[in-house]
């Protein structure tokens, strides 16, 4: 238990060198993904559709109030000096945009077919030799473009069925065409420059240039679906905090469109800015207009009241106390008029909760209450002193504010007639066709290299985690199972052996140690042939059991291997095939498996008949498994398979059993029960260590003594606990 308890503990730690080992173990694994990542990433990066961006630059400046003392109320609401945020969403309106998407003919979608993965490359690579020229077809697929081919469409209308449904243009001889719809079925048949009708579509090709065949997908989108992804598409933003400045940029697979559209958008949006402003100016005039006459009339009726008092009094004049207070009162009482007549205004576009207009009203209030002020100390003065203050008052009230109104006028005037808004482009659309957006090369190809070596080693780590096969013969040893031998694997046992899908069916023989009598594996089996020698001293017989686990372990390939090995020293060995279910035997040392033991146990045949040599060994004998019968367990205990052995074991020096795994069925432990020295075959990275201990428990249950284990299909490792010199030594041819 505490071994078992070391051995967990061992494994819950993290060592580098152990890491960095596995890493280089799979090291051909990890450059294999790598480099097919690297492959994939270079190829997409060249293969891959270009995008382009498309920058613009507009500037919004601080509007020009229309009617004096407007930029004060805009101060007393706390507005920002810049106007971008609203000219933002302006830019990007419906009614912007909407008039681009007319003006371009973006409802039509229009692009040539060209060859899967390929096409695109060799079209962006096509230089013509002449202006407007087409390649030719390559490899006979003309129904492709292969650079040059153009499809201009003047006009396109379809009915509400085919709207943003793909249809096909085939380009035909002399300037003809045809165009189907999904399914193949022909809508019009035409000729460039001509109008055409059919089938819901009427349509006119302004221009066709494409070899006679070549295919174009066509389809007509919805006005509203191109406006709304345009609007997703477009990026305006403000460059720095209430600067005016915004820059417009959109991508596109074609620099030509996006900075035709950019321009589109940013010249309606001038002239939509000022077609506002002089709206603007216009309403506003009018209403300076209607405000002239009555002002006037007011100036003249003061004055002349003026005129009379000054005549009825013998033209007193004003003292310097009472021209002081005239000039304050005549300053307040111009500012409460200015803001009335722009309350007067406001009132017809806003209501009385609008900022704006309660920012008025507040004004208007604060002056009020200076003139209130200034109205007490008039009535101190004199009363002549008060009705001249009053009279001259009035007129010049009356006065400033009709020059006021007069250059607003002509203000307002020449704002209606101008052709200048507050907005100006200072960057037209521009794109450089020499650094794409994307796909970024070297990004893309360095990228995808790391992708590729990222998850290969993670693979690796994956594969390491979740197979925790044994890989240490430290680990069986701590269990409790001394490891006789460490087969290692060789590309000539994987050639014979009899696990996997690669099983021999020819009825020939396939021994390593014949086969490969220099192989490492071989001389493995040569040092397990010397510790069983020593190992069966002690053995009550001479039949030694062979069995494992699990499936896969490589228990056929030790048994018949070690059985050949053993026979060449000289001695007589008889290998018996005890997997009555699946056994395998057979196909290793040559024949068939019919006439073997399960026939000699239940009386069919005699041991004359069911034992055969296995060439070209005279000492080494051959008892296959037999048909496969109903109840191999119960053919186990059968007391004449008992007696079988019993008569065996004189006529030979030794007898080796290859049985089932034993955690699959209980034959094993049967056979157990008969065997002298029984061993168990561990199979490098499949089986686990607690496997391994149940396996062991198992056999313990039912009374048999596993004597140790035999480590097959070792794998050379960087690191480890264990090194496996005999890699490095080979045989010289």
């Amino acid at each position: 238990m505490a071994a078992t308890q070391d051995l967990s503990q061992r494994d819950d730690e993290i060592d580098l060198g152990a890491l960095l080992g596995t890493l280089n173990d799979h090291k051909w694994l990890i450059g294999i993904v790598t480099g097919i990542f690297f492959m994939i990433s270079t190829a997409y990066a060249l293969l891959a559709t270009s995008i382009y961006q498309a920058n613009a630059v507009v500037q919004v400046e601080q509007k020009v109030p229309d009617l004096p003392g407007l930029s004060a109320i805009t101060q007393t609401l706390g507005a920002s000096n810049s106007e971008a945020t609203t000219e933002i969403a302006l830019i990007t309106s419906r009614t912007v945009i909407g008039k681009a998407v007319n003006n371009l003919n973006l409802t039509m979608e229009v692009s040539p077919q060209r060859f899967p993965l390929i096409g695109n490359f060799i079209a962006r690579h096509y230089s013509p030799e002449q202006t407007g020229a087409v390649a030719s077809a390559k490899l006979g697929l003309s129904r492709y473009d292969w650079g040059g081919a153009r499809l201009g469409i003047f006009q396109m209308d379809v009915s509400d069925t085919l709207l943003d449904k793909p249809l096909v243009l085939i380009a035909g001889e002399r300037g003809t065409y045809t165009l189907l719809d999904n399914d193949g079925g022909t809508l019009v048949n035409g000729q460039v420059g001509q109008y055409v009708n059919g089938h819901g579509v009427t349509m006119q090709v302004k221009s066709l240039a494409a070899n006679p065949g070549t295919h174009f997908n066509v389809v007509r989108h919805r006005e509203l679906a191109v406006i709304n992804n345009l609007q997703q598409s477009i990026n305006a933003s403000e460059q720095g905090k209430d600067s005016g400045i915004i820059a417009l940029t959109y991508e596109s697979a074609d620099p030509e469109l996006a900075s035709q559209l950019l321009d589109q958008v940013s010249e309606i949006y001038v002239r939509q800015n000022v077609d506002r402003n002089s709206a603007e100016a216009a309403n506003s005039l009018k209403f300076v207009k209607e405000q002239l006459p009555n002002v006037r009339r007011d100036l003249e009726k003061a004055t002349a009241a003026l005129n009379a008092f000054q005549i009825r009094a013998n033209s007193v004049d004003i003292t310097m106390q009472t021209k002081a207070l005239l000039t304050q009162e005549v300053a307040v009482e111009t500012s409460i008029q200015q803001l009335r007549m722009q309350l007067a205004d406001i009132e017809r576009r806003f209501t009385p909760q609008h900022p704006a207009y309660q920012a008025l009203m507040q004004q208007i209030g604060q002056l009020q209450a200076q003139k209130d002020g200034i109205d007490k100390q008039v009535g101190n003065l004199p009363d002549t002193q008060q009705e001249l203050l009053r009279l001259t008052r009035d007129v010049q009230m009356s006065n400033q504010t009709y020059t006021g109104l007069l250059n607003q006028a002509q203000q307002l005037d020449i704002g209606r007639a101008g052709t200048v808004g507050n907005v100006r482009i200072v960057d037209k659309a521009a794109v450089d066709i020499t650094q794409p957006v994307r796909p970024k090369k070297l990004v893309v190809i360095f990228g995808g290299t790391f992708l590729g070596g990222f998850l290969a080693i993670a693979l690796v780590f994956l594969r390491q985690m979740l197979n925790r096969g044994v890989e240490d013969p430290s680990a069986i040893e701590q269990l409790g199972l001394p490891v006789y031998a460490s087969i290692p694997i060789s590309l000539e046992e994987q050639s014979i052996s009899t696990h996997g899908k690669h099983l021999h069916r020819d009825g020939k023989q396939h021994l390593l140690v014949i086969n490969a009598p220099a192989d490492l594996a071989t001389e493995a089996l040569r040092s397990l042939r010397t510790s069983l020698h020593f190992a069966r001293l002690e053995a009550k017989n001479n039949v030694l059991m062979i069995s494992g686990s699990s499936p896969e372990a490589g228990k056929t390939f030790v048994s018949a291997n070690l059985a050949a090995v053993v026979a060449q020293s000289g001695q007589r060995v008889l290998l018996i095939d005890g997997d009555m279910r699946k056994g395998a035997l057979h196909k290793v040392v040559g024949g068939n498996a019919e006439n073997g033991l399960s026939e000699l146990v239940s009386g069919q045949i005699d041991l004359v008949a069911a034992t055969r040599v296995v060439a070209p060994l005279d000492s080494l004998y051959f008892i296959a498994r037999g048909q496969i019968p109903p109840n191999p367990s119960e053919l186990l205990m059968n007391s004449k398979f008992t007696a079988l052995l019993d008569q065996l074991k004189p006529l030979y020096d030794l007898i080796i059993i290859d049985t089932p795994p034993i955690l699959a069925v209980t034959d094993a432990a049967i056979i157990g029960h008969q065997a002298g020295t029984s061993l168990l075959v561990v199979r490098f990275g499949l089986n686990q260590p607690r496997e391994i201990a149940l396996a062991k428990q198992r056999f313990e249950q039912n009374g048999v003594e596993v004597r140790g284990a035999i480590f097959n299909a070792v794998e050379k490792r960087s690191a480890g606990y264990y090194s496996y010199g005999y890699y490095d030594y080979k045989t010289t041819k």
